[in-house]
């Protein structure tokens, strides 16, 4: 059986950053968490051995890890970010590791295929980052039409099912993570199913792909509407390599700009950041691209990305996320520190998500002038330089990242206490960002 990958799973751990310095050289983009999560899910569906290359090292990783485990299933390491996933012949879902199952979203995707092998069973409710109510309404309305039936109770969901059957679905919202429990679930259920209102991002076409290797035809891929046949059965040794992040690329993006420094980004999916570099690029941000290149998964398309130091400005327009092909929600975060830097006024419209915004202001602390205007909006004041603070993790990924982006360009020594939140999305940061100039330290506490 696997080991997680991290010792610690509290939180206790800190980081120190000695922060005004410029970075340099280049750093490669990871491969994708929320690609892995999808990656990991699917692979339930099938009844041999999956083996998956490119899987981050991360905290999320180490909690699907426990929860497959935990239910039988045989989850072994065979190189450093390579996985190989055995289902069992028969499903232990009422040993589920229910602490580790609160703290991921992602358990919500093993609906679609446990529902393969299971006619009853319970999932305890979905944890991952405290940024407000987050409803499952899309992935109830969509596994209702296939004959599903999810029952909340008090701290867990009861899902029945019968006769699955194929079925023409209009998501209720356009969710990566109900598009992808959708595709997992109606990928054994023969005949044609149309989904409807599909955001087509990074992790649900990788799902796309991965799916397609497993013989599953898939229609669409890469629009809002899919067309799946599925299939009867899944039952062959697959490989599959799970390809990058580009809010990784952009986080290293963020770093470049906030510290005002040449950085070369390797392997940034393009697609999925192109909205992004046009809106720093009007904002005056200088950067160059290289010739495209596919990802090892054979579809994705990469380029590498320089970020030289530029003046910037304020846009006249808001920022805000749009479903993809706009602006990434989780990359959105990212043009908070970026718009200190900016002169003038940017007014940044996290319309995504219950009071994720309010997250943004903790840059305050560190010297930024940012205004919050509701629960969903900031105006950001530029310029503006970082100083040097102590600042708790906020309990979200990408805002908690936001603040050591931020630290690293505040000259002098910041603390950024807790930092569990960042090691759930980040694998080795410290080590990679210290690999291009920063200095950033590991405070262990016993």
């Amino acid at each position: 059986m696997a080991k997680t990958s991290n010792k610690k799973v509290n939180g206790t751990d800190d980081f120190l950053i000695k922060g005004g310095r410029k970075l340099s050289g280049s750093i490669k983009t990871n491969t994708s968490k929320n690609g892995a999560l999808g990656l990991f899910c699917a692979s339930l569906l099938n009844k041999s051995s999956t083996t998956l290359h490119g899987i981050p090292r991360i905290e999320e990783i180490s909690r699907i890890v426990e929860i497959f485990e935990s239910i039988g299933v045989r989850v072994e390491w065979l190189e450093k970010n390579t996985i190989k996933i055995t289902p069992p012949k028969k499903f232990r879902l009422s040993n589920i590791n229910a602490d580790a199952s609160g703290r991921i979203r992602s358990i919500l995707m093993m609906i679609g295929s446990l529902i393969h092998h299971e006619l009853k069973f319970k999932i305890p409710h979905a944890g991952g980052c405290k940024m407000g109510q987050r409803t499952i309404a899309a992935h109830r309305y969509g596994l209702e039409s296939f004959g599903v039936e999810i029952a909340t109770k008090d701290s867990y969901y009861e899902i029945t099912r019968k006769k699955l059957r194929p079925a023409d679905i209009v998501l209720f919202e356009a969710s990566d993570t109900a598009t992808e429990n959708l595709l997992i679930a109606t990928a054994l259920i023969p005949g044609k199913t149309t989904l409807r209102f599909t955001p087509p991002n990074y992790q649900v076409q990788e799902v796309c792909f991965f799916l397609q290797k497993c013989g599953v035809k898939i229609e669409g891929v890469g629009t809002s509407t899919l067309v799946i046949h599925g299939v009867k059965e899944i039952n062959k040794s697959i490989e599959y390599y799970n390809s990058e992040d580009p809010i990784e690329s952009m986080m290293f993006i963020s770093s470049a700009i906030v510290t005002n420094s040449k950085l070369t980004i390797t392997r940034c999916p393009i697609d999925f950041l192109s909205v992004e570099l046009l809106k720093l690029e009007k904002m005056g941000q200088k950067y160059a691209k290289s010739k495209i290149y596919l990802s090892k998964n054979k579809h994705t398309r990469l380029c590498d990305i320089t970020i030289y130091p530029s003046k910037l400005k304020a846009l006249y327009d808001k920022i805000h996320a749009q479903p993809y092909p706009g602006i990434n929600s989780d990359n959105l975060p990212f043009f908070v520190p970026v718009a200190t830097k900016a002169s003038g006024s940017t007014l940044i419209h996290d319309w995504m998500w219950e009071n994720r915004a309010i997250y943004f202001t903790e840059l305050n602390h560190l010297g930024a002038n940012i205004v919050l205007a509701d629960q969903h909006r900031v105006f950001v004041n530029g310029p503006t330089k970082f100083k040097a603070n102590q600042v708790n993790c906020p309990p979200a990924l990408r805002p908690a990242m936001i603040v050591l982006v931020a630290m690293l360009g505040a000259k002098g020594t910041s603390i950024l206490r807790n930092v569990y939140s960042i090691n759930r999305g980040y694998e080795n940061i410290a080590s990679r960002l210290n690999a291009i100039g920063a200095n950033v330290t590991l405070l262990e506490k016993s």
